[in-house]
């Protein structure tokens, strides 16, 4: 893997305060250069006039953001810092969140055991939702933005209106708690999968389970659905599905493993497809196309997948060995969060990586984009927002 790059957490305050920054490039093979950021003063509108150490080169700065090269190693990087930064809403570390299709709405889960509706310009929070026993791991937002999905460690899967905050239906047939939710289409149909093993799929209309997609015999830390391409041979059914299923047809479902595998299973068959082994845990999976996947492990390996090819990976990309908590596809390439609290995004077109800053070494857990702004949540309580004008 290329060489990376990385700057003070708080290094827009630090240049502004203290005029200093450090940096450093590390390379696999190679002694790290360290370095830094110095601010010289500010041009007239208001932009910090910097400059690098040795062996960096200093690009466009903005308020808010700041490319830094490494000749050497030809690689750059945007850093980005947070547009705005939510502290209040949650006492303790933010293990989940999702922004409304609308954009106007934010959900999270927080181990000080709550789980909140709050707005998302200014994160002030709107309702409380409330009927989980113990941590709740994982809330989404149903495409219509008006109900949200939520999983907890008390093996139930719920159902709440973002408008009342009242609980709507309740899933139960889980022995394990619920680590992960994906919604078929519009939501009429929606998936959770385990601790216990199984990704289950669910009728939200009659509040019923419509059957075991999968069984692993291993946790189930992550599940993602998608189209899968139409070469690709899917299975069929034992037996005719059930009328109450919706859009399963054409369908894979991706099961990041515990136990180091990947796993696609045709959703309406229910049969295997492909299986993956990786190099530890996977934590988290995603589409990014019909054909390519993405699924990150707990030692920081990020493999990039062809679903009708899976013996070998297309690439593998590696940044640092802290475990891959979430994936996000985003516009033509995808953005992740590590254990480390870095969170970078990966675009087709661009010859830089941009960074998501301020996260000193908490885990960064959750990723949620809305159009050109991107909401982080942390192990440290905070949700922060940034903004991708330049993109």
């Amino acid at each position: 893997m290329a060489a990376t790059l990385r700057i003070q957490s708080d290094w827009s305050r630090a240049l502004r305060d203290e005029g200093e920054a450090w940096l450093s490039c590390r390379s696999p093979g190679k002694a790290t250069l360290y370095g830094s950021v110095t601010r010289r003063g500010l041009s007239s509108d208001g932009v910090p006039d910097i400059v690098a150490s040795e062996g960096f080169v200093v690009g466009e700065v903005t308020k808010k953001s700041i490319l830094i090269s490494c000749p050497h190693e030809n690689v750059s990087t945007k850093f980005l810092a947070p547009y705005t930064s939510f502290c209040r809403i949650h006492q303790k570390s933010i293990t989940c969140l999702d922004i409304s299709s609308g954009g106007g709405l934010g959900v999270s889960t927080s181990t000080d055991g709550t789980m909140k509706i709050w707005q998302a310009a200014n994160g002030e929070i709107r309702r409380l939702l409330e009927g989980h026993v113990y941590d709740v791991n994982c809330c989404r937002f149903f495409p219509s933005g008006l109900v949200v999905l939520s999983g907890g460690m008390d093996a139930q899967l719920k159902i709440w209106s973002a408008e009342d905050a009242s609980c709507v239906v309740t899933f139960k047939g889980h022995k394990g708690g619920i680590l992960d939710t994906a919604m078929v289409d519009r939501g009429r149909n929606v998936l959770s999968c385990s601790r216990d093993g199984t990704a289950r799929l669910w009728d939200c209309g009659q509040s019923s389970c419509l059957g075991t997609v999968a069984d692993c015999g291993s946790p189930v830390n992550g599940i993602a659905v998608g189209t899968a391409d139409s070469s690709l041979n899917l299975g069929s059914p034992e037996s005719p599905p059930s009328e109450r299923e919706v859009g399963t047809e054409g369908k894979m479902l991706l099961l990041a493993r515990e136990d180091k595998k990947l796993q696609g299973v045709g959703l309406q068959s229910r049969q295997p497809v492909f299986l993956f082994m990786g190099s530890d845990a996977f934590n988290c999976c995603t589409f990014l196309s019909s054909t390519y996947i993405l699924a990150g492990t707990q030692d920081g390996n990020i493999y990039q997948l062809d679903v009708r090819n899976t013996n070998a990976p297309i690439q593998v990309i590696h940044r640092s060995g802290a475990p891959v908590l979430s994936l996000l596809p985003y516009r033509d390439g995808f953005i992740a969060s590590q254990g480390d609290g870095t969170c970078f995004i990966v675009q087709q077109d661009l010859d830089y990586v941009l960074d998501l800053t301020e996260a000193d070494c908490d885990p960064v857990y959750k990723v949620a984009s809305w159009e050109k702004e991107i909401y982080t949540c942390c192990r440290d309580g905070t949700v922060r927002r940034y903004q991708l004008s330049d993109l």
